[in-house]
């Protein structure tokens, strides 16, 4: 199955693997499975470092990869039905992720309830 894990999802994994529920570190941990990020995850969380809100002192892309975590680019499909999406959810970078879910058919990963609100299967 593949799984694109929310911004933080992914740094849950990275820093805080207590707060995952056990079924989801099984299904992250599967070789069975294939683990994507977004791009637009990484943009998110170097805005966020780059304004002083949280602190990164790793390279994101090298933690990605160590965790056989695929990065998924964003592109024209995925900008284009931006443009149809309701606004049930406001924040730019979680309508990305939900616009890349759509596109590609591919489950996310998150406890953000907004993310129930569209058409994506959420994990």
């Amino acid at each position: 199955m593949k799984i694109l894990v929310d911004t933080h999802i992914f740094l849950w994994m990275l820093s805080s693997p207590e707060k995952l529920k056990q079924n989801r570190k099984v299904a992250l941990e599967s070789r069975a499975n294939e683990i994507f990020l977004s791009a637009m995850s990484i943009a998110e969380v170097m805005i966020k470092h780059s304004i002083g809100k949280i602190n990164i002192n790793f390279d994101a892309i090298e933690m990605a990869s160590a965790m056989r975590v695929e990065i998924l680019n964003f592109a024209g499909q995925e900008a284009m039905l931006l443009g149809q999406l309701p606004f049930h959810h406001r924040d730019p970078f979680d309508r990305m992720i939900i616009a890349q879910s759509l596109v590609h058919g591919i489950p996310v990963m998150t406890d953000d309830p907004k993310f129930h609100l569209y058409d994506c299967k959420v994990i």
